[in-house]
């Protein structure tokens, strides 16, 4: 197993009590919430090389594919990235984690077959500027995968997010966002939204202002003109 050892600059993002937080709960979700499952179903089928934004604790790492030649896992967070590099060492596949932003992803233009994006564009400070590296990076005709929470379709639940996104919610669960609409912002930076579907966590009981996400693949066509 390969893992390639980067310098840790001053961290851009910095949320230590919300990272350990997140990590005891993100582990006990993949079974409780079934987030496990759908990890493997947002992975499945990528291909050569992939860069991840937003790695978190490294959670996605043990779901790639054979097929995946190497990842590129960009983390800013200090807390999350040292869980994401242990992680790392247990992977089917060559992962490395570096830190950055996806606002100033860390890698070569047009250098990835594929992108990942789970549960972090809802935390991105710029979410325009944050889908334009990932379109930089991306081959013509690579894929980006997401999986993000979202915006409601019931008026009231929207309603309530907008709410808590314009008052505590992000400075309490490190810069998340519940009411952004993802499908919007991808096709504004020029992705196609090949597919996609809703999914509620959990999938029964109390809907919460964090239970509407979105799962789906996006592509950077092969030849267009930015819009």
């Amino acid at each position: 197993m390969r893992l390639r050892s980067t310098p840790v600059p001053p961290d851009a993002v910095h949320h230590p009590l919300f990272a350990r937080c997140y990590a005891r709960m993100s582990v006990a979700a993949e079974s409780t919430a079934g987030l496990a499952a759908l990890r493997a179903e947002l992975l499945a089928g990528l291909t050569g090389r992939v860069v991840e934004i937003g790695a978190g604790n490294g959670l996605n790492f043990a779901h790639y594919p054979a097929t995946v030649s190497e990842v590129v896992a960009v983390e800013p967070e200090r807390t999350l990235r040292r869980l994401a590099v242990r992680a790392a060492l247990r992977a089917g596949v060559p992962v490395d984690v570096v830190p950055g932003t996806a606002e100033a992803l860390p890698v070569k233009s047009e250098a990835f077959d594929g992108a990942v994006a789970s549960l972090v564009l809802c935390t991105v400070r710029d979410v325009e500027r944050s889908l334009a590296e990932l379109w930089r990076v991306l081959r013509p005709g690579a894929e980006l995968r997401f999986f993000e929470h979202v915006r409601s379709d019931g008026r009231a639940m929207a309603a309530a997010q907008r709410a808590l996104d314009r008052t505590f919610w992000p400075r309490v669960v490190g810069g998340c966002h519940t009411a952004r609409d993802t499908l919007a912002a991808l096709a504004a930076a020029g992705f196609t939204v090949e597919s996609y579907r809703r999914v509620n966590l959990p999938e029964h009981g109390i809907r919460l202002p964090t239970s509407s996400c979105v799962l789906g693949v996006a592509r950077r066509p092969d030849a267009a003109v930015r819009r």
